[in-house]
């Protein structure tokens, strides 16, 4: 079969030209070159991406940047390398298959750093994760007194070193009774209100007919040994029925089914049980270092490993070279480099000690990025998602600095990105589009940024386009008070939210933004908080079944076939025999990774023959299902179907497929779906994290028309954001700052952002008068 290329308007220099960033132009084998791209929803896309030089991809969400970068051309170059490992090596990595390309040609190793979050082991921290608390605890085994012991005495992940009584996480638990139990009723009468425990359950039978306690008296009326024995009795053999059972009190119990599994593996019923009931309090025996005494007791110039890993990354590294030590020269140095990249990347307000878990997206990519930059590789393919997700301007800059460096140490970066102060740095760009989904997936565009801003494309067009200060803000018809916040680097912090207008909190990575809006409102009635963790659910989970989309589909098939709206459930009796609904079916090849393929029986179309008879107006449930939400609005036009298609479109997720798995959707795409589900809330106050992560230039003015909406409709709109657009559109600023880190924790300004502009002297009211225009800038 023949594919014709695209063709794109380009402005690539010519051969041997020296383009704005500095580098040759590239020819021959330096390009990468892509031939026949269809990936996801490219079409047919073949261009040459110049190797050694910086390379950034843009368009709207869902253009298919992702698909070439990610999908395809890093894609490739991965499954390359693992092809080189034995079988037996290969069984322990993920699968990957071929993307669907005619040719890629001039691959080098690719290096994908994502915005992935680092895992949600507890033991895991910024630390451990960059190797920095390694060289730390080589360090004090060898310079701190008194000696206790090689490096292993010093971990909180080994016998040597963990506290005994908190095996090393530095905090114990405890759990609130009166969240297990309703003291006022009787084991018969329901007295158990843990999620799960209802009174036919197995678990709660098992109490009932123990014989240690009585079923039909409230538990108020407990004797003290009966109390010991619901609640504490340890694990203990009972015959129930003829059945030998193993009876355990209620507390023991809940401490192996919940607090034995980590937090984020929980169903959100059973998270939400577990944040009411289990309190978690600091170690008593270590005082919350997580290190046995011996480990404490040891100390380089006054401090202790754990007095160490607490303090501020940037104050850290001045410690480790105030340190003088010929032995562990070497080794100093190569701590002292990493503390300072950690610096330099901005996140010099983090600690070591910080939770891997607790770290954003973007922090998670710059920590990551730390391992690179020292790297001794050259003309490696770096690959970059939006690496100025949750930075604010100023820390822009250094991110482009590094992503600089990296392309002058000869390495081809690769950057998908929306920000234009990025955009500006590029050697080359590729434009994608013209629009998302089908409507997307050509290069509409290639050259340097002079090209791309006379080139016409929607991306050209914006890149200059700057939001303007309000002419005149909305008046606040009240105040939420908050009042001597002090979590984590804030300092005693007094603040007035007014109500009934768009409020823009800002402020540099690591001033106290997310502290001082998350620490304070989520627990206030009618605040609803809109933020961009994971979906939990299956592989089956999509945004038709995540926003209710699907049951008035399955009611209008139902109807109009005359048939119930269980068949047309892939979770349900219509589901594929075959692939259980799935659409792949996963074959196990031994020691090799599983293979997912498409269902022979319904060719990933979900749904069994007989279910795909049934019509409605012409089209199967999976091809509905197949639909774009933009697709799907014109198909239905009324009812709760359409209002729920409303709302997807207003929060910018037209292009997304109703089947789609949650699994694909970025961080922001997650946001805008819940937020486009609590619409239909009767909240009245609504926090936003950052909504213009993944949004293109030309999406922020339609995020920025969807906030208006909100507040004209009576409701107050609090946004955490570093865009200038959002920023220069509010009613009201909250600056945070003047740093980051114990620099940061205070409110700089409050007021319009005419008042920043005109009298601020902040980092955000310098970038807003750059971004502006504005003269004093």
């Amino acid at each position: 079969m023949q594919h014709t290329p695209v063709q794109v308007q380009s402005n690539a220099p010519e051969a041997g030209t020296v383009p704005a960033g500095g580098r040759h132009a590239a020819d021959g084998h330096d390009v990468i070159e892509v031939r026949g791209a269809r990936e996801n929803n490219l079409r047919d896309v073949s261009l040459d991406v110049p190797k050694r030089r910086l390379t950034v991809f843009t368009g709207i969400s869902g253009s298919g940047k992702s698909s070439l970068v990610f999908g395809t051309i890093a894609a490739e170059s991965r499954r390359l390398i693992n092809e080189t490992y034995t079988a037996f090596i290969q069984s322990f990595m993920p699968s990957m298959g071929r993307p669907d390309v005619d040719a890629l040609r001039n691959l080098s190793a690719a290096i994908v750093v994502d915005q992935e979050r680092m895992g949600v082991n507890a033991r895991s921290t910024l630390g451990t994760a960059t190797d920095a608390y390694t060289m730390l605890r080589i360090i004090f085994s060898r310079l701190a007194t008194p000696h206790v012991g090689t490096s292993t005495a010093f971990s909180f992940n080994t016998a040597d070193g963990m506290c005994p009584e908190c095996e090393g996480l530095g905090r114990v638990s405890d759990i609130d009774v009166h969240q297990l139990v309703d003291v006022d009723r009787s084991l018969n009468d329901g007295a158990i209100t843990i999620p799960g425990f209802a009174v036919d359950s197995w678990y709660v039978q098992a109490y009932i007919h123990s014989g240690f306690v009585d079923p039909d008296l409230k538990l108020a009326d407990y004797t003290p040994a009966q109390w010991e024995d619901l609640l504490y009795k340890p694990a203990t053999k009972v015959k129930i029925g003829g059945t030998n059972i193993t009876y355990e009190g209620l507390v023991v119990k809940v401490r192996r089914l919940f607090l034995a599994k980590e937090r984020e593996s929980m169903q959100p019923q059973a998270r939400s049980f577990v944040d009411r009931a289990v309190t978690f309090t600091a170690c008593r025996a270590c005082g919350g270092a997580r290190l046995n005494a011996a480990a404490l007791s040891s100390r380089i110039n006054g401090r202790n490993i754990a007095e160490c890993s607490a303090m501020q990354i940037s104050d850290l590294a001045g410690f480790v070279r105030g340190i003088e030590d010929e032995s562990a020269g070497p080794l100093l140095g190569a701590l002292g480099d990493t503390l300072d990249s950690l610096v330099e990347i901005g996140l010099g307000y983090l600690s070591l000690d910080r939770e891997s878990a607790t770290l954003s997206g973007g922090e998670a990519q710059r920590v990551k990025m730390v391992r690179h930059l020292g790297s001794s590789l050259t003309d490696v393919t770096y690959v970059f998602d939006e690496p100025t997700i949750g930075l604010h301007p100023h820390d822009i800059q250094r991110m482009n600095g590094l992503l600089l460096r990296l392309r002058d140490k000869g390495n081809t970066v690769l950057v998908v990105e929306h920000k234009p102060e990025t955009i500006e740095i590029a050697d080359h760009v590729v434009d994608l589009g013209p629009g998302a989904g089908s409507s997307g997936g050509q290069v509409c565009f290639t050259g340097d940024v002079a090209g791309l801003r006379g080139s016409g494309t929607l991306t050209g067009r914006h890149l200059d386009h700057r939001a303007r200060l309000r002419e005149r803000v909305r008046r606040p018809n009240g105040h939420l008070p908050i009042r001597g916040a002090d979590l984590h680097n804030l300092k005693d912090v007094d603040v007035d939210i007014p109500l009934g207008v768009l409020t823009v909190v800002t402020g540099v990575a690591g001033s106290g933004k997310s502290s001082l809006i998350h620490g304070s409102l989520p627990h206030r009635d009618g605040v609803a908080v809109v933020d961009q963790s994971a979906i939990r659910g299956s592989r089956r989970s999509n945004p038709a079944t995540y926003s209710g989309l699907l049951d008035p589909i399955r009611a209008a098939f139902a109807k109009a076939n005359g048939v119930k709206a269980a068949l047309f459930s892939a979770n349900s009796e219509g589901a594929c025999p075959n692939c259980k609904g799935i659409g792949l079916v996963y074959t196990d090849l031994a020691m090799m990774a599983a293979v997912a393929s498409v269902c022979e029986e319904c060719e990933g179309r979900r749904f069994t023959p007989h279910v795909l008879t049934h019509k409605l107006r012409g089209k199967d449930i999976s091809e509905v299902l197949g639909m774009s939400v933009t697709e799907a609005r014109d198909f239905f036009t009324t009812g709760q179907a359409r209002t729920i298609l409303d709302r997807l479109t207003d929060v910018g997720l037209g292009y997304i497929g109703l089947g789609q798995p949650l699994t694909t959707l970025s961080g922001g795409e997650r946001q805008r779906l819940k937020l486009a589900i609590r619409m239909a809330d009767d909240a009245v106050t609504y926090v936003l994290d950052e909504p213009t992560n993944g949004l293109h230039l030309a999406d922020v003015d339609q995020l920025l028309a969807l906030l208006d909406r909100l507040v004209d409709d009576g409701n107050t709109v609090i946004v955490i954001e570093h865009h200038q657009a959002v920023m220069a559109h509010a009613d009201w600023l909250i600056d945070l700052g003047p740093g980051g880190g114990h620099d940061g924790g205070r409110v700089v300004f409050t007021g319009t952002p005419a008042d920043l502009v005109s009298h601020g002297d902040s980092l955000t009211a310098r970038h807003l008068r750059t971004y502006l225009g504005d003269p004093r800038a």
